[in-house]
């Protein structure tokens, strides 16, 4: 069965990107902001790993990880957090946050692939 990976950015373009990308691989669901992510995730939906973008509207990558790590159902599913923002100390603020891994946009597919592969081993 195929692992099934969410993927939450407001920007189409990369939705579609990664969609296309992972879908070789894994299931791939995508949702466009936070708050649809988390709705998501309440209907009863447990992927096996997320890749979330920082910078949304409605509900940002910051309150998304919040949100995840207070739930006793959803604190350990891995997450990957995508970011225009190249700066250490955002890396840093959402590694402590509990995000699993943090990587800038624009970032190459092929790198992303093997970093979630990396991270799905592990669990």
């Amino acid at each position: 069965m195929k692992k099934k990976i969410l993927v939450i950015d407001d920007e189409l373009s990369i939705r579609m990107l990664l969609e296309n990308f992972l879908s070789k691989t894994y299931e791939v669901v995508t949702k466009s902001d936070g708050m649809e992510g988390i709705k998501w995730l309440e209907q009863g939906n447990m992927p096996d790993l997320i890749v979330a973008d920082i910078q949304m509207p409605n509900l940002d990558g910051h309150e998304l990880i919040r949100n995840l790590k207070a739930s006793g159902f959803f604190k350990d599913i891995p997450l990957i957090m995508l970011s225009g923002i190249e700066s250490s100390q955002e890396k840093v603020k959402f590694l402590k946050l509990g995000a699993n891994d943090y990587m800038v946009k624009p970032f190459n597919p092929e790198e992303l692939s093997v970093r979630i592969e990396l991270l799905l081993s592990r669990k």
